[in-house]
């Protein structure tokens, strides 16, 4: 409407008041009518003429899609130049607009996720660095990785110390002075797989894990006076992951005592396929060996030599009972740091500030912190396989919404700039936030401790989210099927969980483990052991061993602060 037409129109209506002011006379009935006859023709003057239709204010909301949600590969055309020129689309073509958009945007996601899925697939020497796709910010470099942890997991070529420093990944290792290194106090130095500040790990953990690796890597292996504990894991079908790892730790604590190097030999949970080389049967296909590949080697040298077991040079397992492997005295080389832990664990609302066993948690603790210190390239992998079926997707729809325009072309390499490169090295991969993981365990649990079913661990994530309002992300580990039924029970909560066949009913967990095969029955448990340890909150039941070693990995993995919430009693209490 231009302002001529607005001024006749306002004419006319100035016409028609005063034609009804005369009819209406001097009463005051008519008077009172007139007046409210009036302000209605206003009412109806203002928003029908003065003001704009409110739908065109609610289609600008919507319609149509800034510039800047433009994604990767993918151009707005019709409508767009129809809206720069005042145009405006129908509803129909409106809705079919937004849902021709939202399809093209799922399959560019399912492209991309499927490029990285092709990543997944590619050796060692074809690491990702190399992609010509988005960096996938859910993955990691296995290969990067490991080349960059031998190098902080053994003397240099001069047999100078390991390069720790407070600068963590690639940036402690490409610029760091050299002058540094030559005149540092390995004493001072700490070992970089301890993330979080001292108040946010268990007591001394730093000085703990730097001297456990001190004792464990003598730089001269050939030293006659060095002495060995030569141990193979154990191998008893009642024995899951977490007690052997909780045996092993008592192996080292006796190695340490006993001022021996641990060396681990038989593993049974590596001996398959995808253990290749001289990991088979080893626990170096998953995380980093215990001891130098020289001491090893001396270790098994000595262990030929008759002379040697008698003179004790050389001890293994069968040499000492099962009480002192199980339930034996601790190192008190760092004196009773145990006394000293803040009580963050929760059973039925209390915290828990004292018990019985607290040196052991501590140093078992401490024991599977340095045994998982570094994970090899095949556990990596693991993970990466993990994350990227959990998490893929969403990785996908984040990077795209980042991404201003087309992708780059084909053939030409990503290359990473030195921040990148350098200070950004040491990044944990994406995962979504904040994360819960919880790991339910029943079945033949019940035969050792007091079983409690789904709903009292969702009742403990309700409690968080109370705190923590965003929490709606969880890890879910179980071997039972009937707890993951249960989660289309909760449609607030987005459920992850590894792709594996689960039991139902009592079946024992060495039935259930022999019937997925040695190798998917030790991958996908460590797989989500991992997981727990990186989440930001844990749920599960100190009963569990596996639960018992989750929570000492996140304790020593700057998580203290976050808490454990507990179904059950462990117990040890």
């Amino acid at each position: 409407m231009d302002a001529n037409n607005g001024h006749s129109s306002s004419k006319s209506i100035e016409k028609v008041l005063s034609r009804k002011v005369m009819q209406a006379g001097s009463s005051a009935p008519c008077k009172i009518w007139v007046t409210g006859f009036l302000c209605g023709i206003c009412v109806v003057y203002l928003f029908s003429v003065a003001l704009p239709p409110l739908r065109v204010l609610q289609s600008q909301s919507v319609y149509p899609l800034p510039r800047r949600a433009i994604q990767w590969n993918f151009t707005l055309t019709g409508h767009e130049g129809a809206a720069a020129t005042g145009e405006l689309a129908s509803p129909q073509e409106k809705v079919e607009e937004q849902n021709r958009n939202e399809h093209t945007t799922e399959a560019r996601i399912v492209q991309l996720y499927n490029a990285w899925s092709t990543m997944l697939n590619k050796t060692s020497d074809e690491h990702l660095e190399s992609s010509d796709v988005p960096w996938p910010p859910h993955l990691d470099d296995c290969w990067l990785n490991v080349e960059r942890n031998k190098r902080f997991d053994s003397y240099g070529d001069n047999g100078t110390f390991p390069p720790w420093t407070l600068w963590k990944g690639s940036l402690g290792l490409e610029l760091l002075n050299q002058k540094y290194l030559e005149n540092a106090d390995h004493y001072r130095q700490y070992p970089p797989w301890i993330v979080g500040s001292d108040e946010e790990n268990y007591p001394l953990t730093r000085q703990v894990q730097r001297d456990i690796w001190i004792h464990q890597h003598p730089p001269n292996c050939s030293d006659p006076s060095l002495r060995f504990l030569i141990a193979d894991w154990e191998r008893l079908p009642g024995f899951g992951i977490g007690a052997q790892l909780a045996g092993m730790a008592g192996l080292l604590a006796i190695a340490i005592k006993e001022r021996r190097i641990l060396v681990t030999n038989y593993y049974n949970r590596a001996d398959h396929n995808g253990c290749n080389g001289a990991s088979r049967s080893s626990w170096s296909c998953y995380f980093f060996v215990e001891t130098s590949s020289d001491c090893r080697k001396r270790a098994f040298e000595l262990m030929q030599s008759k002379a040697s077991w008698a003179e004790g040079p050389v001890k293994v397992k069968e040499n000492y009972t099962s009480k002192q492997i199980w339930l034996g005295s601790i190192p008190r080389m760092w004196g009773e740091p145990w006394k000293y832990l803040q009580p963050t664990t929760e059973i039925n609302g209390i915290l828990i500030t004292n018990h019985r066993k607290m040196d052991r948690r501590w140093w078992i603790a401490q024991a599977t912190r340095y045994l998982m210190r570094f994970p090899t390239e095949y556990m990596c992998g693991l993970l990466n396989v993990a994350r990227h079926s959990a998490f893929g997707l969403e990785a996908a729809k984040l990077v795209l919404k980042s991404i201003q325009n087309d992708s780059p072309k084909v053939g030409t390499t990503t290359t990473k700039s030195d921040i990148q490169r350098l200070v950004w090295s040491n990044h944990r991969p994406y995962i979504p936030r904040p994360l819960l993981s919880m790991h339910v365990r029943m079945g033949d649990k019940a035969c050792e401790m007091a079983v409690v079913g789904f709903e009292e661990y969702m009742k403990l994530a309700g409690n968080l989210r109370k705190q923590f309002p965003s929490l709606k992300n969880i890890w879910l580990s179980t071997e039972m099927q009937e707890v993951i039924d249960k989660t289309k029970l909760y449609p607030d909560w987005n459920f992850y969980f590894t792709n594996v066949a689960r039991q139902g009913g009592n079946m024992t967990m060495a039935l259930y483990e022999a019937s997925l095969g040695r190798e998917t029955s030790t991958n996908y448990p460590l797989v989500n052991f991992m997981m727990a340890t990186e989440a930001d909150f844990f749920v599960g039941a100190l009963g569990s061993t596996w639960c018992y070693l989750i929570d000492g990995m996140r304790n020593t993995g700057g998580k203290v602060t976050s808490g454990y919430l507990s179904v059950n009693k462990d117990r040890f209490w």
